[in-house]
């Protein structure tokens, strides 16, 4: 025989600042045959073992934190907060849930649930970081207010940010947890994909913690610092002082390569104002 749930209890007031007279009025019981999950969910991947564990405790206890629904098309509802507990009420055969329905718009949604998952510690890095991507570019948020809103530093938003350049097979590691946000981060400070994916392999097969893969990555943007400045050294004389030239013309640093012949100069920028410069610089020329 499927069971209901019972034992309500607190827990979104904090989200959604409301009182215990107006969470009453609002929660209702729910058909769960009626709810549908959010296709915008933040976390994509679902433990199949916490979720057993969760519908073991709602078959003893109930769900003790009603779900947050907003009303859908033909009389049904999406699910911004609670899926979790949607998929453990499933799996404990409830007939129905606690629900509180809110109209809500798109950006009110998408925070909500990016919130709500971001409060609990299991939630994947590369989930919470496309996550904060989705509000950066639907809300058209910067990462100082994406950070604002999620109560962290900014900081924190652009390290979990910076994952998402992290080529397929180190992003795969980390979802599966085989890679901490950590060792992804010092990845990531790696100048070239080959050498993420290298990395990772390495840190994967021998088990290496965060510090050891920090050293590794210091160590390497150490030779290539070196090799860079032996081979500034090895150039001629008209070639190295045309290199400080450059340097000295557009403020950005140069890296002259090659022969009085052939080669290539590489121009390094760290900010929009060293373009602006650059293309000054050239319009200036062309006149």
């Amino acid at each position: 025989m499927a069971k209901k749930a019972h034992g309500l209890g607190r827990g979104l007031d904090s989200l959604f600042g409301m009182t215990d007279e107006e969470d009453t009025l609002r929660i209702r019981e729910i058909d769960i045959g009626e709810l549908d999950p959010n296709p915008d969910q933040p976390r994509k991947h679902f433990d199949k073992e916490s979720i057993a564990q969760l519908a073991t405790s709602i078959r003893e206890q109930g769900i003790l934190q009603p779900l947050l629904v907003v009303a859908s098309d033909r009389g049904r509802y999406r699910i911004v907060a609670g899926e979790r507990r949607f998929r453990a009420a499933r799996l404990a055969e409830l007939e129905t849930v606690p629900c509180i329905v809110k109209d809500l718009d798109v950006i009110q949604e998408m925070e909500i649930a990016l919130i709500e998952n971001l409060q609990r510690e299991d939630l994947n890095p590369m989930d919470a970081a496309m996550g904060i991507q989705a509000l950066m570019n639907q809300c058209g948020y910067t990462q100082e207010k994406v950070a604002e809103r999620l109560g962290k530093s900014r900081a924190a938003v652009a390290n979990l940010v910076r994952l998402l350049s992290l080529p397929d097979e180190v992003t795969d590691l980390v979802r599966e947890g085989r890679l901490t946000a950590g060792h992804a981060r010092a990845i990531a400070g790696l100048g070239n994909s080959g050498e993420q994916v290298e990395v990772a392999r390495k840190t994967v097969a021998e088990n290496l913690n965060v510090r050891d893969v920090e050293k590794i990555t210091a160590d390497r943007k150490a030779r290539k610092k070196e090799q860079k400045r032996k081979t500034a050294l090895r150039l001629p004389a008209e070639l190295a002082e045309l290199q400080e030239t450059v340097l000295r013309k557009t403020g950005m640093k140069c890296t002259l390569t090659g022969t009085a012949n052939k080669g290539r100069i590489l121009l390094e920028y760290s900010s929009r104002e060293d373009l602006e410069r650059l293309n000054d610089l050239l319009e200036r020329a062309e006149e």
